[in-house]
């Protein structure tokens, strides 16, 4: 589990529930989903669930995966951040080239605290908030901008 520790508050292995429970409680977000479960704040996609696509497959047995889940990044750097990390669970395809997103296999969640997650999912928001959002979001919490 790429070292992390579980068991203090807050820091349980994460769920794909807790995905939804994290990205409904932000402020702003609206959920559309005629199919996957597309996350939005301020009419932009921050956090969707993809359908099974031919570019995200089992690499033993080529079975399209079917529980991955796209998080949006502040920029390609962070992209490149993350995924030179082999602690986290997350990873790409080259269909994403270029675009500022990290994927994650849903079965794959646990590999994360919810206290990581929750980072996961709020930089993803705020990847894709207004400015207005962000800068409300932000005094709340009293962090700097």
């Amino acid at each position: 589990m790429g070292g992390r520790r579980f068991g203090a508050a807050g820091s349980r292995p994460a769920t794909v529930d807790d995905i939804h429970e994290l990205a409904r409680a932000l402020p702003g977000v609206t959920v559309t989903g005629e199919g996957p479960t597309v996350y939005q704040v301020s009419r932009r996609s921050f956090l969707f669930f993809r359908n099974p696509r031919p570019d995200a497959v089992d690499p033993q047995t080529g079975e399209r995966y079917t529980d991955v889940i796209v998080f949006w990044v502040e920029s390609e750097l962070e992209k490149e951040a993350i995924l030179a990390d082999t602690s986290l669970p997350f990873f790409t395809t080259p269909h994403f080239d270029g675009h500022p997103s990290v994927l994650l296999r849903g079965s794959r969640a646990g590999e994360l605290t919810r206290d990581e997650l929750a980072g996961f999912v709020e930089g993803a928001w705020l990847s894709r908030a207004g400015p207005r959002a962000v800068a409300r979001w932000r005094s709340e919490r009293e962090l700097a901008p």
